[in-house]
């Protein structure tokens, strides 16, 4: 599907929308942003339920300091192909699943992008770029993760929780929603006690995006999504994970972040050898949809880590 506007939301300009199909032959919505002589790509990779129009802000952010983007939509939500009838149902069946998306969009996207590149990943994209970069070396010069997805945070009975996802998968109620799951957005909930943000502007902007264009919307994920989660989550407790990654990494942490675990995050951080870990203080998870004091603390350090930044004011 073609990319929404909306007044406060404006696409960037020399916007270019792809298709690009996996391995396995799901259809997948990817965009690419053009500058004039650029210094090299960023590819931005969003979280679970979100979607390229949120990012536009942000697009505009990174195309200021000289960089082409490029960005996609993973499979199951945004304006990439759904896996279950229900458009609404945050659904996977196996991580390892997001690693044939990214394949597609490396190939098909990103190999005719200027060099040096450079990847900004937020949450769960951030569990799928560093289970590749513990596979094996990823092509990106250097990693942004924002929040990733190492643990879950308030979680009374984690083990509990995870063996009764895991249960339930077994016996085949995957694709149902989570426990007390429904199909409404974050963004279709009301900003009053929302996790994602503390700046009722943006969280109006990204709902004004779902309100002109719902099916760019998933609601909560299903009972499969969260064991898959669970499974990926267990693997980067390994001690041999962490230090299998050698690509320079600066980690984002939020401190008020109540969908991640920014202890998980510490933890995680301190056993690889080539990271940084900076934590915005007073952020919710998206430190990239947050008020404008704790969202240039993000681009302050994203400056001083990544080689070549020039921001180009107007």
């Amino acid at each position: 599907m073609e990319l929404v506007s909306t007044p406060d939301n404006p696409i960037p300009s020399a916007a270019e929308v792809r298709s690009i199909r996996t391995s396995d032959g799901r259809l997948l919505r990817a965009a690419i942003f053009s500058t004039d002589v650029p210094r090299g790509t960023i590819a931005l990779f969003q979280g679970r339920a979100e979607f390229i129009e949120k990012y536009f802000e942000t697009i505009e952010n990174l195309m200021a300091r000289g960089f082409k983007v490029v960005t996609l939509d993973w499979r199951g939500q945004g304006g990439s192909e759904r896996e279950l009838a229900n458009q609404r149902k945050g659904h996977i069946d196996d991580f390892q699943f997001y690693q044939r998306d990214l394949d597609a969009f490396v190939e098909e996207i990103l190999t005719s992008c200027p060099q040096p590149w450079f990847a900004i990943a937020h949450s769960m994209g951030a569990a799928i770029l560093l289970q590749r970069a513990s596979e094996a070396r990823p092509p990106f010069q250097r990693l942004v993760l924002s929040a990733p997805m190492i643990d879950v945070a308030g979680l009374r009975f984690p083990t509990g929780a995870r063996l009764l996802a895991d249960t339930l998968d077994m016996f085949g109620f995957g694709g149902m929603f989570i426990p007390g799951g429904s199909p409404a957005a974050f963004f279709e909930t009301g900003f009053e006690g929302n996790p994602l943000t503390s700046d009722p502007r943006r969280f109006a902007r990204n709902a004004a995006i779902l309100a002109k264009a719902p099916e760019l919307a998933v609601g909560d994920p299903t009972i499969g999504w969260a064991n898959s989660a669970f499974r990926q989550m267990a693997r980067f407790t390994a001690p041999e994970f962490a230090q299998r990654i050698r690509t320079p990494s600066l980690i984002i942490g939020c401190g008020d972040d109540k969908i991640v675990s920014l202890r998980a995050i510490e933890k995680f951080s301190f056993r690889l050898d080539l990271a940084s870990l900076v934590t915005i203080e007073g952020a919710r998870h998206e430190s990239l949809m947050e008020r404008d004091l704790l969202r240039d603390r993000f681009f302050a350090a994203f400056d001083a880590f990544i080689p070549g930044t020039v921001l180009t004011l107007a």
